[in-house]
């Protein structure tokens, strides 16, 4: 898992895509976290991502380095995590968090981990 999650973290910023009916959803995110092997992504719940998400865990991120033609894809589920001390790590891996959540209790900040069924690189 290190060389993707390395991989999301030199691209700065990568894509989510869910699913939203028939169609899919895609958003730009960029806080991502690795801990014990696990991929983990945060949002909070001013929006349809985590709608989608609790709906239909399958979903996909998608990364390309800039200025190359190096990409990444991961298929994948997404678990809704709500254990407080992985929610305060995330902040803390992610300092650009605390521009949206004041603490891990916060209500509007959720945190999902993706079990990565697939991972493809390019």
């Amino acid at each position: 898992m290190s060389k993707a999650y390395e991989f999301l973290k030199e691209c700065g910023y990568f894509y989510v895509l869910t699913i939203n009916g028939d169609y899919p959803a895609g958003r730009p995110f960029g806080a991502v976290m690795e801990c014990d092997g696990k991929l983990y992504i945060s949002t909070n719940n001013g929006n349809q991502a985590h709608k989608q998400l609790r709906e239909n865990k399958n979903m996909q991120i998608l990364a390309k380095k800039e200025g190359t033609r190096e990409w990444l894809r991961i298929t994948g589920r997404a678990t809704e995590c709500t254990d407080i001390n992985m929610k305060q790590k995330m902040l803390e891996e992610c300092p650009i968090l605390s521009k949206h959540f004041l603490s891990a209790d916060e209500e509007k900040y959720l945190l999902f981990q993706v079990e990565v069924l697939h991972a493809e690189f390019h």
